[in-house]
């Protein structure tokens, strides 16, 4: 054991496989007969020289031949007589006493005839002992080369997972020991109802008996469900180290390898492990990329990845009373896992992490805002506000980008201002740095003049932050919002209002120029979205009536359309066609109204953005108001 970690502390895998012992002691063993048979080999103090078969065929008939030996097919002697030769590779002729050659194999048994007859004397040796020792000996560089990558795969793979070249089916999660510094609920701002729901997992592995005594089983299995970066891994974290049990992390994408049956054996393996460090965690990320619903797919219930999830679910299965060993997982893909996974006794808690309302991201703002100097403007509820729908890890990288602008600029603290640059990055993109036309500037100006314009004067939209014409990420210019408050409910005159702001661009450049242009593309597409949504999910439609007939569905974490099946007509198809058309014209209709009423206020805000290239909520209220 000494030895062992001594070796790892050098960078040398300690070699524990019986199989790659053998194979080095059987390495050693041929290297050692190799040097030991090259060293201890007589010498032969005659000296033999190479001649031709034709040569030798002359001087045998010639009867010049005293004496040879004959090694399968190669042939020692001496001449009766010396021979004028020339060397090989040309020189010098000098006189040649022993010669050595080669016969071919058709010869047989006709050269020894004539060789008795020749009076030759002639002796045989046994070749096969010498060609044995050749065969090994060519095999001696091909075994060390083969132990060489051995030894190499070996230490690569203990430097990834801990697990050696003859351990594939290794678990390779990681284990992070509880005597460490661990995180607990303190570090986790926000989130009340998940840790609410953690408590009683926690007090489980704390204090078993509390439940068992009055019957009460704990779920052993429990479900993070979220967005990506909402801190569903940080949550599990934190349970263990409230707990204060070791804790078993895993992708679940480190179950599978080429090898059928490796995913199986590293699940039992994880399993086995965690049981002998029992009360522990095991946490396995992304778990539906080996969860997903058996038979949906090729390689029918024999292909690996579907022989890890029966693993997975026979683990889950054989819990005894007894043990304490909580399971978690997470995944923003409920809908694909497999059914078997979900059910009752397996995992069975379903803990919701949805993205964090304001006084969550102010929570979570402090918290990574603790290492960072912060300027007295530095307004952290206002930002906290101005960020609806920003996960976690959004608001964690809107404190580290403040902080990069700041030492980029030589600032001793992050003020306000690096916090507003920092975010318009992050929701509008990037300045880009190219020159555009006078033309283009004054489309661009006037489109985003009609979006802030028509915001400010219809009732119930959300209040503008910032409009800009600075070319950020793909578009040529941002009317930015910034809701009060965060939404769960969208009144039907919410949405109509919202339909009027986001045609109104382009309503604006057909009153100014008599003309549209390709920039209300995503304007265009983001109020047909939600006018099918509006018509064909929340029955806001008096034709189509109170139905959901599912059309334009999206998946509740991802933001992406599901391909479902139709569950309507192609008349029904129709008739939300026409209901979705009929809201966006009557939509565009009442932006063209409003700018026509407005014009002169639409003409001053469009002068005042080609002059500024960017204004705020107060400039455009002091600019339409005409103060």
């Amino acid at each position: 054991m000494v030895q062992n970690m001594a070796d790892d502390r050098k960078g040398l895998p300690p070699l524990k496989s019986p199989a790659l012992r053998i194979a080095i002691a059987f390495i050693v063993f041929a290297g050692a007969v190799y040097f030991y048979t090259e060293l201890t080999k007589p010498v032969d103090p005659l000296q033999y020289w190479p001649i031709t078969y034709s040569q030798f065929s002359s001087e045998l008939k010639s009867g010049n031949l005293k004496s040879v030996v004959i090694t399968g097919l190669q042939v020692k002697g001496a001449f009766a007589g010396p021979v004028r030769l020339s060397p090989p590779g040309g020189g010098t002729p000098r006189e040649v006493a022993n010669f050595r050659t080669s016969l071919p194999a058709f010869q047989g048994g006709e050269i020894i005839k004539e060789l008795e007859a020749r009076g030759v004397d002639i002796a045989v040796e046994d070749g096969q002992t010498s060609m044995m020792w050749q065969i090994a000996l060519g095999l001696v560089p091909w075994l060390l080369i083969i132990g060489v990558w051995v030894l190499l795969m070996r230490r690569g793979q203990q430097a990834q997972a801990g697990a050696g070249f003859f351990n594939f089916g290794a678990s390779k999660a990681k284990l992070f020991d509880v005597k460490k510094p661990s995180i607990t609920f303190l570090d986790v701002a926000g989130l009340v109802h998940a840790k609410k729901e953690l408590e009683e997992t926690v007090e489980f592995l704390k204090n078993p008996d509390k439940f068992t005594r009055l019957g009460a089983k704990v779920p052993r299995g429990i479900l993070l469900i979220g967005p990506p970066g909402t801190g569903k891994t940080l949550l599990a974290r934190a349970t263990a180290g409230e707990a204060g049990v070791p804790f078993y992390s895993i992708s679940a994408s480190e179950f599978i390898e080429m090898f059928v049956g490796v995913g199986a054996s590293r699940v039992r393996d994880m399993f086995k492990n965690a049981r002998q460090t029992s009360p522990s965690i095991i946490f396995i990320d992304e778990i539906d990329s080996v969860g997903r619903t058996r038979g949906a797919g090729l390689g029918g219930g024999h292909d690996e990845r579907e022989q890890t999830l029966n693993q997975l679910l026979s683990e889950m299965d054989g819990f005894e009373p007894h043990e304490k060993l909580i399971v978690m997982a997470a995944t923003n893909r409920p809908d694909v896992l497999d059914p078997a996974l979900l059910r009752p006794g397996r995992f069975d808690r379903h803990i919701v992490i949805d993205r964090p309302g304001w006084k969550d991201r102010l929570a979570i703002l402090e918290v990574h805002v603790r290492n960072k100097k912060l300027a007295p403007d530095v307004d952290l509820p206002r930002l906290a506000r101005g960020g609806p729908g920003m996960t976690g890890a959004d608001l964690e990288n809107l404190a580290n980008e403040a902080a990069i602008l700041a030492s980029k600029k030589g600032k001793e603290t992050v003020d306000a201002a690096d916090f507003e640059e920092a975010r318009d990055k992050i929701l509008m993109g990037g300045k880009r740095e190219e020159t555009i036309t006078d033309e283009e500037k004054k489309i661009t100006a006037y489109h985003e003049a009609g979006h802030a314009l028509v915001s400010v004067r219809l009732p119930h939209t959300d209040p503008i932050h910032k409009v800009s014409i600075i070319p950020r990420g793909l578009a040529m210019g941002v009317t930015q919002f910034l809701p009060q408050e965060d939404r769960h409910y969208y009144p039907k005159s919410y949405l109509i209002n919202r339909l009027c702001v986001a045609l109104a661009g382009r309503a604006a450049e057909k009153l100014m120029f008599a003309d549209v242009s390709s920039g209300a593309q995503d304007d265009l597409k983001n109020a047909t979205s939600l006018a099918e949504r509006m018509v064909a999910q929340w029955g806001m439609s008096d034709v189509v009536g109170p139905v959901n007939l599912g059309r334009g569905e999206e998946h509740p974490f991802l933001g992406r359309e599901l391909s479902m099946p139709k569950r309507y007509s192609e008349e029904m198809a129709w008739v939300m066609d026409q209901e979705i058309r009929k809201l966006i014209i009557e939509a565009e209709k009442k932006a063209d109204d409003l700018l026509a009423a407005n014009r002169p206020g639409l003409e001053r805000l469009a002068d005042a953005l080609i002059k500024e290239e960017t204004l705020d909520r107060e400039d455009v209220d002091r600019i339409l108001t005409g103060c």
